[in-house]
């Protein structure tokens, strides 16, 4: 086939995601998970290797050697520069040029500025080249399963999809240390008390067991989490060996020196950063370092009941004003039925609330960098955003909320994380806003009438926005008071709790969140939950974002004056325009003062 052709066919198939020729891109046989779509890649990267050197009239196609570079490079969230890629297409540097640039102008490449002056930029494939190369990935799997007979054993189609690079194989049992860690009085961990962190403290006989010492867990609330973690800096000596960090605080706790950089007390590379979701990692730096370890990755997402939307007649939303149609539908107060359910009690509740419904609407609360897929929250060390809370963006927003404050139950004023997800496993609402980690309330109830029967989907997207899941969830690190005797065997035994063997252990026994793509691909855990496979899938399409919660060190009282101000307008003490206005002035005070506790 023709260089000429092969770009042909990539530009034809990317047209607008979700069409194609006029139609709906059947994408049944797409890629189920990042990995699947790993393998497939590697095995067309070997497959055109191999054909090129069969002959020896041949010609290098460098459309689809730079689109597979690209593509296996995003989906292992490693940078690629220009000169990387020119160096993989084949043909003369002049050459490879010209058809780097055409891929950009017919909008299958996307350049992302690396410096301030944007005269340095990484390469990445464009949402278009995504979704062209993930329905040519499944018609290949398709074409050869039916060529290599779909019945062979898993190692011989394993080959023929590239096993040899990245095999979709269940992860096994941890193993033990091959010594106890020396941690006397045993491993002292802060969490939030929340079902993950409680499947924790439900396996610590085995991780006791595993790293020869005993396991003391001590759980709080959200509040008083982050009043403990900042009090126990204070101290000394810290009382805790490993620490968690909603993915928020991060700014707030470096400034405040309750964390140590990871590559000061352990090998980050031993944590193989590659395996994390790559808007997971992403959050647990500050100022380019690791002060953590993801521990859950828990996207916010929509649970809506399929069931009842096709009993309706209803498609699955798309935008909020399908939300909010979808709720009107549904809501019989009469009946003891209501539209939907979220977020809404006052303070920090409502405050993620407000914040994520900015994003919905494409606007941040504070003024960030614009990047392709979003805004760029990885550059926030130093600097002071302007707050952008009473903007177009915020007051439609504000408005929305209002109107699911008419299709909510009469107590969604204090509703705030888990009181949202009893009435949607009750069957009392067929919506609601909600992290993953919280669907264990209902998909491991058989009497709910959710179970089996609930569909997630990312936010839905409002004007200006686009469809995306806030990244929420904790990250587990290493105090910066911890004696140095204990600093070695408390980062030995962080990469214990958070390697893919122990995630495995934790969604076997309840979680539902997987913070690697290894655990979210392993077969067995992809039959107990349809989470893992959504959650990858947005993944690798960008929706996975941390910058609707932006963990500057002021975030979190901002966060509180969003949840009291916006209670106040959903009491209808005051207006939209006042919120907004009160809301941005307050945010704007505590931006101006250096004492932010």
């Amino acid at each position: 086939m023709s260089s000429r052709k092969v770009r042909l066919n990539i530009a034809r198939s990317a047209q607008r995601p979700g069409e194609e020729h006029g139609r709906d891109m059947d994408m049944s046989n797409a890629p189920a998970s990042q990995s699947e779509l790993i393998r497939i890649t590697g095995f067309l990267d070997e497959l055109r290797g191999e054909l090129g050197t069969a002959l020896e009239l041949s010609t290098p196609d460098p459309y689809f050697n730079m689109a597979t570079h690209l593509i296996r490079n995003h989906l292992e969230a490693r940078p690629v520069t220009q000169t990387s890629l020119l160096a993989v297409s084949g043909v003369p540097y002049a050459t490879a040029l010209r058809r780097l640039r055409e891929m950009v102008e017919a909008d299958l490449v996307e350049q992302r500025p690396r410096t301030r002056t944007g005269k340095s930029f990484s390469l990445h494939p464009s949402a278009r080249l995504l979704d062209a190369w993930t329905v040519m990935s499944g018609r290949v799997r398709r074409l050869a399963q039916t060529a290599f007979d779909a019945a062979a054993e898993a190692e011989t189609r394993d080959y023929y999809y590239g096993g040899s690079y990245m095999a979709t194989r269940p992860i096994q049992p941890p193993q033990v240390l091959p010594e106890p860690l020396a941690l006397p009085g045993g491993l002292r961990i802060l969490v939030h008390g929340d079902p993950t962190f409680m499947v924790m403290e439900s396996l610590k006989r085995q991780f006791e067991q595993l790293i020869g010492t005993k396991i003391h867990q001590r759980a709080f609330s959200i509040d008083r989490l982050r009043s403990e973690g900042l009090r126990n800096a204070e101290r000394r000596f810290s009382q805790y060996d490993i620490v968690a960090v909603d993915l928020p605080w991060l700014g707030e706790f470096v400034a405040r020196g309750v964390l140590a950089p990871l590559d000061e007390v352990m090998d980050v590379e031993a944590l193989d950063p590659a395996d994390f979701h790559t808007a997971g990692w992403q959050a647990a730096h500050w100022g380019g370092r690791a002060y953590g370890v993801p521990s859950q990755t828990t996207p916010e997402l929509l649970f809506y009941r399929r069931d009842l939307f096709a009993q309706a007649g209803l498609e699955p939303p798309v935008t909020t004003d399908d939300v909010l149609h979808a709720a009107a539908t549904f809501h019989e107060p009469h009946r003891g039925r209501y539209g939907i359910a979220w977020n809404a009690a006052r303070g920090t509740a409502l405050g993620h609330t407000f914040m994520m419904a900015c994003a919905d609407f494409g606007q941040p609360v504070v003024e960030l960098p614009r990047k392709a897929g979003g805004f760029d929250a990885t550059r926030l060390a130093g600097a002071t955003p302007r707050v952008t809370i009473d903007s177009p963006g915020g007051r439609a927003a504000a408005h929305y909320l209002m109107a699911l404050l008419e299709y909510s139950p009469p107590d969604i004023l204090s509703m705030s994380w888990y009181e949202r997800v009893r009435p949607y496993a009750a069957g009392r609402v067929p919506m609601a806003y909600g992290y993953t980690l919280l669907a264990p309330y209902f998909e491991l109830d058989a009497d709910s009438p959710a179970c089996a029967t609930t569909g997630y989907l990312p936010h839905p997207a409002g004007d200006g926005g686009r469809c995306i899941a806030p990244v929420g969830g904790y990250m587990l690190g290493i105090p910066a008071n911890l004696p140095p005797e204990r600093q070695a065997a408390a980062a030995e035994a962080l990469r214990v709790v958070t390697a893919p063997e122990a995630q495995k252990l934790y969604v076997q026994n309840g979680s539902r969140t997987a913070p690697r793509y290894s655990v979210g691909a392993d077969p067995e855990l992809r039959r107990l939950s349809p989470i893992f496979a959504a959650v990858d899938g947005m993944s690798w399409r960008d929706e996975l974002q941390f910058w609707p919660r932006p963990p500057l060190p002021a975030i979190s009282a901002i966060i509180q004056i969003c949840g009291e101000e916006f209670h106040d307008m959903l009491r209808r003490r005051i207006t939209v325009g006042e919120a907004l206005r009160r809301a941005q002035s307050r945010a704007e005070d505590v931006m101006r003062n250096d004492d932010i506790a």
